[in-house]
């Protein structure tokens, strides 16, 4: 009985990390879309995000999820 209470508190703080992982990434990219939008307001509505844009971005995102992978 006690095996199956340590696999229960372990599952429940996996599916409480992964949520808050969900909720987070949702902020974020909410976020980071309005962020898009306010600069195409800007620029009269057209959104441009070169191809060198996109490469630098993939690499930060990159390099944000290996610096939380060594916390």
């Amino acid at each position: 009985m006690e095996e199956m209470s340590l696999s229960t508190e372990s599952s429940q703080w996996r599916t409480k990390t992964l949520a808050a992982g969900v909720f987070i990434g949702a902020l974020v990219g909410l976020g980071a879309a309005y962020l898009l939008v306010q600069k195409a307001d800007r620029e009269q509505g057209k959104l441009t995000v070169g191809t060198g844009e996109g490469i630098k971005l993939g690499l930060m995102v990159l390099g944000l999820l290996r610096q939380i992978s060594l916390l």
